[in-house]
This record gives structure tokens, sequence and C-alpha cells, in this order.
């Protein structure tokens, strides 16, 4: 069986994920963070969450469905897995694209088998096929994120874990770096980092326990290696920035202008000052809490904003007049260079979906 619940998720709350959770988000704007990573192309999504995960709305208009599954047995079908052992994503599935997948979570009434949605969905993912793998290979690539999962807090060099991979008889090696673009050295610093994030945000080990705990013998090695893929440092700055425990202002401070102000104004040095801050210290803070920039969360707000009155009707020409662009081309480019299509195929795909 699994739980439903539909949910108002607080701005910039952590959400610790419990158990294998589908999240689909009904209707909001802004971006989700997941496990430290920020992602804006969620509309229209089924994100799929497994224990000891977590996810943040950075913004407070969400309307979000969860499902929680409780039959963990499930979720031990290697063809299942893709949806959950995220590699260098989420695992998305475009709801648009998946007929079955949209039935079933716009149903008010939900069915009795809760491993329906996950087959549909699993298929749908070896359909969308992100990483243009056949399906043997996709059971190779993730044997070895299982290997890694469980064998990173060990101090395995990288040649230990490639023979330890390798020694189930495939070349994973080779078939990773061609398949997804990383080694599995990458794969393992990855997996090394977001653990290291997790122990210096929610708890008050020190970075020496944290580091030995990791397989690292030194820890001011632990720190540089750290420094280097975050920019902060792990004890003061990064356990600061990520505010845990007291979520400060600063997030909703920057969401609320943008939804007011981004459709007139798109300088960075008019909200640096509403905030009174120069632009050099807005962008920075932006950047260490929200790991992203102002001005991606401008044009994010404007794409959000034209979808919606796209969807609603309104003309490119008057959509483009509303969000400040003197010629609807100038809109036309914009739109289609940040959201992959044209606000002419868009409407058509919305209109006929």
């Amino acid at each position: 069986m699994y739980k439903v619940e539909k949910i108002i998720p607080e701005i910039n709350k952590v959400y610790q994920i419990e158990r294998h959770t589908l999240i689909h988000i009904l209707s909001g704007s802004g971006s989700i963070q997941v496990d430290f990573n920020n992602y804006y192309d969620w509309q229209e999504k089924a994100i799929f969450l497994e224990k000891a995960q977590y996810i943040k709305f950075l913004s407070d208009n969400f309307l979000v469905r969860k499902y929680e599954f409780n039959n963990v047995e499930t979720f031990y079908n290697k063809d299942v897995r893709v949806l959950f052992k995220h590699l260098i994503s989420l695992g998305y599935i475009d709801l648009e694209e998946c007929s079955e997948c949209k039935a079933f979570l716009s149903e008010s009434v939900f069915s009795e088998n809760p491993t329906h949605i996950i087959d549909v969905s699993s298929k749908q993912w070896y359909w969308q096929n992100p990483f243009k793998a056949n399906k043997m290979e996709y059971q190779v690539i993730f044997d070895a994120k299982e290997v890694i999962d469980k064998e990173y807090v060990n101090s395995l060099t990288s040649r230990d874990l490639v023979h330890l991979i390798n020694a189930r008889g495939y070349n994973a090696q080779t078939l990773i770096k061609d398949k997804i673009g990383l080694s599995i050295k990458n794969l393992m610093g990855a997996k090394k980092l977001i653990e290291s994030q997790k122990e210096i945000a929610f708890t008050d080990k020190t970075i020496q326990e944290i580091s030995y705990g990791l397989g690292y013998k030194d820890d001011a090695y632990f720190n540089r290696v750290f420094k280097n893929a975050t920019g902060e440092t792990p004890p003061k700055e990064f356990r600061d920035n990520f505010d845990f425990q007291n979520r400060d202002l600063f997030t909703q401070d920057i969401i609320s202008l943008l939804k007011e102000y981004h459709t007139q104004e798109r300088a960075l040095g008019f909200y640096a000052d509403k905030m009174n801050m120069s632009v050099k210290t807005i962008s920075k803070k932006v950047q260490s809490k929200m790991k992203t920039t102002l001005g991606q969360l401008i044009r994010l707000e404007l794409i959000h904003t034209a979808k919606l009155m796209l969807k609603d009707g309104q003309s490119i020409t008057a959509t483009s007049l509303a969000l400040g662009f003197e010629e609807p081309n100038h809109f036309s480019s914009f739109f289609k260079h940040y959201s992959g299509v044209t606000p002419t195929d868009f409407k058509f795909k919305k209109y006929n979906s």
C-alpha cells in the first residue's frame, strides 16, 4: 500500500524522505532543491526519491501531492531502481509524454495497486532513454551505482573500485564514461560529496568525525576537497549558508521581489538596491544560498509567467508585451533559448496534449 497526501510546503524547509516517495508538483513557480542541487524544469514531471534524500521548495506557492510507498520489496526490482538511484540528475518522468502516468496521477481515487505507477513510470524512463543506452547497459551502469553507494565509506582507491565492479563480468568504467560522461572516480567523488554535505548540514559532528567516517585519513585534505567542490569551507560557510534550522529570510525576500517585479525589472542592480546590497554581495549570497545566479532566477520567472499566459490562451504578442519585450520576435527567441521550444510549438503542444 501507499500513503497519499496533498501539502503546501513551507518555503526553504527541508523535507527528509523516509521511504520511497513520488513527488507530483501540482502547481507553483521557482525551483526545488534535492540533495543540494537545484532543479528548475520540474513542470509536468513526476519526481522519484528514495530514503535519506531530502527536498526543499524555494518558493512559497507550491502545491504538491506526495506518495509514500510502504512495500520496499517492490524496489528491489532492477528495472525499477532507475527511477530512484539518480546518476547526474533526478529520475524525472515527463508526464506530457506518459499518458498512463498522467491518468494515474490525475485520478481522484487511486488504484489499490501501488506498483502500477511504478511499473508504467519505469517503462517510460526506459522509453525516454536519457543516456542513450540499451536495457542491458543500464543494468550494468546501475549495478556500478549500487556498488558505489555501498562502498563509498571504505578506503578504496579508484583502481580498487574499478576492479570490484569489473569483477562482476563487464567493463563498467568504459561504459559509464561513454554513456553519462563521468568516470567511476567522478561518481564516487559525487557520492562522498553529497553524504559529507548531509553530515555537515544535518548533524553537529565535527569535521574530523565526518572526514574519517567517509574514509578520509586527513581532515585537512577533506577540507580542501570540499572547498574545491563547493567553494565553501565545510565547518563554517557551508553549515551557516545551508541554514537548516533557522531558514533565514533572504531566500523568501528574493523570491518575493522576483514575483513582484520580474515583468518590469531585469537589472541586477534593481534587486540589489531593494535588498540594500551591492550587486556583488547579492550575487554571492544568491549563489551560496540558492546555488544559482540572480540572472537565472529572473529568467526562470519570466519563462514561468510566459508559459502560464500562453496556456491561458494569451497570444504571443500580448505575452511578449506583458513581459516587457519590445518585439514579439525578441520574446520568441528568448523563450526558445531557455525552454527549448518556440512559443508557437508550446501552445500547440498544450492545446493538443
